[in-house]
């Protein structure tokens, strides 16, 4: 049973009443990410998450912790390019528990100096560490060659330097802004008492108000051509592909995932039996999608030997054409079709699951998108369906790429790719140290 309720100040509470589990997941949605900055405060979003943990006037940051953990639940969160999470898993006996912290952490969180100051070397020492992560450094890459100036292509974890210059007044300031009840979702999925939730919500957030709004809006960032490469002394090349894919909300992302699992979605893939089983050119390689409001993109990634990376490029680019050319017969269709049902249904076992599709597809789209319906739109698939979603999408061939490693013959890969330097519409193909 689901239920969508907007309370009196904005604010949307989404239930998915399931009575035969003992738990209840809730997570508080903002609509806010690494999208909402700009280059001077690129990563306050993340470092605001961090801060929610470090204590409020009600409990320290240990009894945050240990009021969750002491009842066998969980308490996290994460942050995305375009939403905040925070969530509690637990007995559903604890219902009120969670709301409780959620809310205390929300709006009453200290934001010490002496706290502020100490999470900065954390949040730094996260930075390095992802930078020492040769996959996230050519995905940073990836979106900065991708979007360009376009928001959308600033890391999620900001700089260093970003990092250092926040105050805490600033912190406070960008909360009262973009931590507002219209950009904000509460999903609530377990065996609840639907009517006992909306008045907890009611009690816990219905006073949440704020007289400094900004409500979010986004662009409409073309994907740009071309290709940015970073030398690191490391043993495999890691190469990272772009094509463009479909935006966020759109039902051509239906027949656009199976596209992708044939092409790219698991070891039965035309990528992976040809570049892997076939050649043995590689260990891993696959294709996933990144969808976005106003925009989306897939992506190819591989991780190989430098000396192998231009076959595996023109095998890469050949198998596009291949699909583009021959695409998915109806026998397969059927295959393809079960096996994105089956991922699907099986990424919702658990409640945590189902709160995170729910608090997400409320949050930008207002909406919840039920199983039954999904499976619906799956079904409906046709071949003149993909065939027109594969002619908008893989049929503007690549777009973009990223490398990363040593022994980078960049002119090398840009021939085997098509991309014409003249063309190029910021001069991307370049190292950035």
């Amino acid at each position: 049973m689901y239920n969508m309720i907007t309370l009196s100040n904005g604010l949307r509470l989404v239930i998915e009443k399931i009575d035969y589990v003992n738990s209840v997941s809730v997570g508080l949605w903002i609509e806010n990410g690494s999208r909402n900055e700009a280059i001077n405060n690129n990563g306050i979003s993340h470092f605001i998450e961090h801060m929610l943990f470090k204590g409020t006037r009600n409990r320290s940051a240990k009894e945050l912790a240990e009021v969750i953990e002491d009842v066998g639940g969980q308490l996290n969160a994460f942050t995305g390019k375009e939403a905040t999470c925070f969530y509690i898993k637990l007995l559903d006996t604890h219902l009120e528990l969670s709301l409780d912290v959620l809310s205390d952490m929300l709006f009453n969180s200290i934001f010490s100096e002496e706290e502020i100051e100490r999470e900065k070397g954390v949040v730094i020492e996260e930075i390095n560490m992802s930078e020492d992560t040769p996959d996230d450094v050519v995905n940073e890459l990836h979106s900065q060659v991708t979007w360009g100036e376009d928001s959308l292509s600033l890391p999620i974890l900001g700089t260093e330097e970003t990092v250092r210059s926040f105050t805490r007044a600033q912190l406070i300031d960008y909360v009262h802004s973009y931590y507002i009840p219209e950009n904000s979702v509460i999903s609530i999925c377990g065996n609840v008492d639907i009517s006992n939730v909306e008045k907890l919500v009611e009690a816990y957030f219905g006073k949440w108000k704020s007289d400094t709004k900004k409500i979010t809006h986004y662009s409409s960032p073309e994907i740009l051509t071309g290709s940015l490469y970073k030398n690191k002394d490391i043993e495999q090349l890691h190469i990272s592909l772009g094509l463009k894919g479909i935006p966020m909300g759109n039902d051509d992302i239906y027949p656009l995932l199976l596209l992708n699992n044939v092409l790219g979605g698991g070891a039965s893939s035309l990528l992976f039996q040809k570049i892997r089983e076939e050649h043995g050119l590689c260990y891993t390689v696959y294709s996933y999608l990144s969808s976005y409001i106003n925009t989306g993109v897939i992506n190819i990634y591989a991780g190989l030997n430098p000396n192998y990376a231009a076959d595996a490029l023109v095998m890469i680019s050949q198998e596009i054409e291949d699909f583009i050319k021959t695409g998915i017969r109806e026998e397969k269709l059927i295959k393809a079709k079960e096996q994105i049902k089956g991922n699907y249904i099986l990424g919702l076992e658990s409640t945590s699951s189902r709160m995170f599709s729910n608090g997400k597809a409320a949050l930008f789209q207002n909406r919840i998108n039920r199983p039954d319906e999904i499976l619906k739109k799956i079904d409906a698939i046709t071949t003149d369906k993909l065939n027109e979603v594969m002619k908008v999408t893989f049929g503007n061939r690549i777009m973009n790429a990223a490398f990363v490693g040593k022994n980078i013959n960049i002119d090398q890969y840009n021939e085997i790719l098509n991309f014409d330097t003249v063309a190029f519409k910021q001069n991307t193909t370049k190292e950035l140290v």
